[in-house]
Formats: C-alpha cells, sequence, structure tokens
C-alpha cells in the first residue's frame, strides 16, 4: 500500500469506471474519471493546489497572506483544504444562495470569511465582487480561477495524462463548461496526443443555472476559455438543463455511482454524443461526488420539485 506524506499528495491520480452500460449506443463505450475521490470532494482540489503552489513559487504567497477568491462551491472548498494544511487564511465571496453544504464545508476548513454575493446574480456576481474587492485591497492575493494560467495547466500536466494512460482508445471527451480549465487543459493534451479527438462541452441553457457550469452567452466567458483558443479547440457544444441534469444523476446511482449534479449534465451530454456517432470511446469527467448535493433532494424528492428548486438555490 502507497505511504503519502500529507492528504496534499492524494489530489490527482483518481480512478476511471466503464459506464458503458448507460450507452444509448452499443458500439460506443462511456468512461468515467471520478473526481469526488479526491479528498476535498472534487475536481477542483486539483486546480486549488495548482494555483497556491505556483503562487508561493513566484512570491506573491507566503506567510502572513490572506487569500480571496469567488467560488460556489467546489473551488473554494478545495483552496480552503489547502490553505488549512498550508497554514493560509482565505475569503470567500460566493451567492447568498448557494446550497447549506456549501458553507458547512467551507467552515469546516475554517475559512476566514465568507462574504456573500446578491443570489440572483450567481456566480458571475461573485466574481465582479471578487475583482473589486480585490481592486480595493492590494494586500489580498487574488488567484482568480477564472483567469489563472494555473488551472488548465493543472489538467494538461495531471488530469489529461491520466485519461491517455488509462484510456488510450479514447475518441470524445466530455466535459462542463465551468471556468474552462478542464476542457482546455484535458482536451489540448488529448490533442496532442491524438489531433482525430473530439473535444465536446456541455453547458446549461442561457439563464438557467446547472451547478457548476456557465452558458457563454450569460455575460461573462472565462479569460481562460478566451486565451486558451477555447472556441477553435472544442469541436462541439450541447445544451444541458438543469431536469436532464438531475435524471442523469440518478441514472449514475442506479449503477452505483454517487456523483453530483453537474456529473448527471456531463453524462446526457455524453449520451447525446454517443447516440450521435457510429463507434468510439468517450471519456468524461465527473467533477464531484455527490454528498454536498444531499440537500437538494435530488435522488429523492419528486424530479419537478427539484428542477423547480434548482431556480432559486446554487447547488454547485
Amino acid at each position: 500500500m502507497a505511504f503519502y506524506n500529507n492528504i496534499l499528495e492524494l489530489i490527482g491520480n483518481t480512478p476511471m469506471v466503464d459506464l458503458s452500460v448507460l450507452s444509448p449506443n452499443p458500439r460506443v463505450r462511456i468512461v468515467a474519471k471520478l473526481e469526488g475521490q479526491n479528498p476535498g470532494g472534487s475536481v477542483k482540489d486539483r486546480i486549488a493546489l495548482a494555483m497556491i503552489e505556483e503562487a508561493e513559487k513566484d512570491g506573491r504567497l507566503f506567510e502572513g497572506k490572506v487569500l480571496l477568491e469567488p467560488s460556489s462551491g467546489n473551488t473554494g472548498i478545495g483552496m480552503a483544504l489547502v490553505c488549512k494544511v498550508k497554514g493560509y487564511r482565505l475569503r470567500i465571496v460566493m451567492p447568498a444562495n448557494v446550497s447549506p453544504e456549501r458553507r458547512q464545508l467551507l467552515e469546516v476548513w475554517g475559512v476566514d470569511q465568507i462574504i456573500e454575493s446578491p443570489g440572483n446574480e450567481g456566480s458571475n456576481g461573485a466574481v465582479r465582487l471578487a475583482r473589486r474587492l480585490a481592486a480595493e485591497d492590494p494586500e489580498l492575493v487574488f488567484l482568480y480561477q477564472y483567469a489563472n494560467p494555473a488551472n488548465p495547466r493543472a489538467h494538461y500536466e495531471g488530469t489529461g495524462p491520466e485519461i491517455w494512460r488509462d484510456c488510450p482508445e479514447v475518441t470524445h471527451f466530455v466535459a462542463g463548461l465551468g471556468t474552462s480549465g478542464t476542457l482546455m487543459g484535458v482536451g489540448h493534451f488529448l490533442k496532442d496526443q491524438n489531433p482525430d479527438i473530439k473535444v465536446w462541452a456541455i453547458e446549461p441553457p442561457s439563464g438557467e443555472m446547472v451547478d457548476g457550469l456557465r452558458n457563454l452567452e450569460d455575460g461573462y466567458i472565462p479569460p481562460i476559455f478566451e486565451e486558451q483558443g477555447g472556441a477553435d479547440l472544442l469541436d462541439n457544444k450541447t445544451i444541458v438543463g438543469p431536469r436532464d441534469s438531475i435524471e442523469w444523476t440518478r441514472r449514475l446511482r442506479d449503477v452505483g455511482v454517487f456523483a453530483g449534479i453537474s456529473s448527471g449534465a456531463v453524462l446526457a451530454g455524453a449520451a447525446r454524443c454517443a447516440s450521435r456517432i457510429s463507434a468510439g470511446v468517450i471519456a468524461v469527467v465527473l467533477p464531484d461526488g455527490g454528498w454536498k448535493y444531499l440537500s437538494t433532494g435530488a435522488w429523492t424528492d419528486d424530479i419537478d420539485l427539484v428542477t423547480e428548486r434548482a431556480k432559486t438555490t446554487i447547488y454547485f
């Protein structure tokens, strides 16, 4: 059995599982990377560690400094975990209408402060407020996941090579469009290995919330997406709404995978991809586990009721 010096060494090298039983096309396999297996419970552990360590290396972050970051959930939780281990103070800007689990986990890891942004402005509002606070206090260390090159680099150097190592027969890569770090990092790495691999992005309908995902038509395009050539990298985009996301989250449960709602959205997109191609192997990233979504009733309540709740509460 492997021995690790601290919990941060457990970030990455997550397992992959065959979910082809859920594929609508018997000639198309679907394999999923279980990012909920990271110690902080999500794929964002990767970028949290990468951004913080990069800031340490370039001299921006050292003992006594305070970090500030906008987040609706997983990145904040991942950063809080890393800061707890490394001894840094952290302030998180998050929408007022996030689910209770988000706040509780940030409190568990001892964040210095949770600053609320207007709930009706969603994650875009949290970004605007964090940018203003960072401009007003230059002593704060603002890593800004949406524009930090360490975000996609963590996936180019970690997540992408892991997928290629474990599933070199991959023909399509499907992931959600949030900060776009996963899509850009993994997508570029896989295409560098095999230019024929197709990259699909999953985004919610404009104006609607699907946890962890964003629609580029809603007024904010992550700088990472533009700087990394997102428009040229993507071969396809498909819209997945809250109801489909919840339905496919339940289908994951039916095969023993307890994952978050954005994982359901990604799987719904993978199923669409599978139905449109003749044959292939689709690799997907399931961003997090289901533990932080229990208050949604996503697995137990009437699906219409859960879908309606998603209009007012952010379950990121």
